[in-house]
């Protein structure tokens, strides 16, 4: 579906040339939910640019649905541009037009009789959960309803692909996971394939089958999400992890518990899959002569399966703690020892 091959893009400037996008290849799959995390200035708004021909390779070419974006001009892009759609982090909305009105915009340009684009309208209202808000204009939205107009209009011409610009960033967090979770619902719909950047490690969880993590103009690292969160391998990568399974300042405060505790083992569990569901802690107190003390956890979801991660201190006999230890690793389970006695 979407093509990206040793994809460069520099920009002139005062101290040099400045490298925004430096040597990207990536291959998107029709029908995938695919996201793309950095922090500011990794790359990432330029990137999705070229996908749309909003921005230009300096070399390397962008092909998506067939089509050489990079290569293209005029009406032909234009053509293209009607099959990928953009839904942005402030809403783009036409301020003077009602929720119908700007849903129809797009169709109105593409030349689409009354009678089809107002079905059409009706049935994206719908989709995005708008019923009883057609007439209404954005300053009397919600930002959750606001995104929820630029979701539909972005789907009136019936696009192969949608592009997500931070397309959560202004939401608060309840509001970002309805919107998240009406894209999961739209790409299992409509078989779209989804393109998203962000730095927020959340939405990267929560719907994405597979991510690119960027610095400094680079893809760094690349992997399906359940992977990336599993076995993460560069440090920029671990921090973007760390956001949504480990709790904040965990590892800092653990010599701190152990003080309170005396002896024995402050011990991080990661559990991926199916061990995430499995009964670890009862297990361990049943077979081995140790005390197990749950100290703070968490697990999530992905569309890949659960990914979870628990701290417990373990204490007794050191001979018992380290059959204790060895017996959680044989279950599939990460374990590292954030704290000793």
């Amino acid at each position: 579906m979407i093509s990206i091959k040793n994809v460069r893009k520099i920009y002139p400037s005062k101290q040099g040339e400045l490298k925004a996008v430096d040597q990207v290849n990536l291959e998107i799959q029709e029908g995938e939910i695919f996201g793309v995390i950095g922090y500011s200035g990794a790359g990432k708004s330029t990137l999705i640019r070229m996908l749309n021909g909003l921005e230009l390779p300096t070399d390397g070419s962008v092909t998506v649905a067939g089509r050489v974006i990079s290569k293209i001009k005029g009406i032909e892009l234009r053509k293209a541009r009607q099959e990928i759609s953009m839904i942005f982090q402030h809403f783009n909305l036409l301020w003077s037009r009602t929720v119908s009105e700007n849903i129809a915009f797009p169709l109105e340009i593409a030349g689409v009789k009354r009678p089809e684009k107002e079905k059409r309208v009706a049935e994206l209202v719908k989709l995005v959960g708008l019923e009883g808000r057609e007439n209404a204009y954005p300053s009397q939205l919600s930002g959750g309803q606001k995104q929820r107009v630029g979701i539909a209009r972005a789907l009136a011409n019936n696009p192969k692909v949608l592009l997500c610009d931070e397309a959560t960033s202004a939401l608060d967090p309840q509001t970002t996971d309805s919107i998240l979770e009406l894209l999961v619902d739209i790409n299992k719909r409509l078989g779209l394939t989804i393109v998203l950047i962000t730095h927020e490690m959340h939405v990267i969880r929560k719907i994405c089958h597979r991510v690119a993590v960027m610095e400094s103009g680079r893809v760094v690292e690349l992997g399906s999400v359940l992977d990336v969160f599993k076995n993460p391998q560069q440090p920029i990568t671990k921090r973007f992890v760390q956001q949504v399974s480990e709790p904040e300042e965990t590892k800092e405060t653990a010599d701190h518990l152990l003080e309170n505790y005396h002896s024995g083992r402050i011990v991080q569990l990661t559990f991926i899959g199916e061990s995430a569901e499995q009964p670890l802690i009862t297990n361990l107190i049943r077979h081995y002569n140790v005390i197990v003390n749950i100290l703070q956890g968490k697990i999530s979801q992905t569309q890949s399966g659960s990914y979870g991660t628990l701290f417990i201190h373990i204490d007794g006999d050191e001979e018992e703690v380290d059959k204790a230890v060895d017996f959680i690793r044989s279950q599939q389970v990460g374990v590292e020892v954030v704290a000793n006695d």
